[in-house]
C-alpha cells in the first residue's frame, strides 16, 4: 500500500537545520535526509534503514526537538508494517 504523505515546510526546515548542524549524530542525519528528500515528492517512501534510524532518534532522550521533528516526518512516510 502506498503512502502518499510528503514532508511539510516546518519539517523540511527542521531537517535542513539538522543536516547543517555539525554535532548531529548519524541516525539523526539519516532520518533528516530521508525527510528532506521527500519534500514535494509523494511517490517516495522512507526506506527501512531510514525508518529504523528515525525510530532510534525519537526514542533517544538526548536528541533535540528539531531532529525529532525531522525524524517524525520521515517515520510518518514509511511503508506501514511488514508483509
Amino acid at each position: 500500500m502506498s503512502n502518499l504523505k510528503t514532508t511539510g515546510s516546518k519539517a523540511a526546515t527542521a531537517a535542513s537545520k539538522t543536516l547543517n548542524n555539525g554535532s548531529t549524530g548519524a541516525n539523526s542525519r539519516t532520518a533528516a535526509a530521508s525527510a528532506l528528500s521527500q519534500a514535494r515528492a509523494p511517490q517516495k517512501q522512507t526506506s527501512a534503514v531510514a525508518a529504523t534510524a528515525a525510530s532510534k532518534v525519537l526514542r533517544d532522550g538526548r536528541t533535540s526537538a528539531t531532529s525529532k521533528s525531522a525524524a517524525a516526518s520521515a517515520l510518518a512516510q514509511a511503508r506501514g508494517g511488514k508483509k
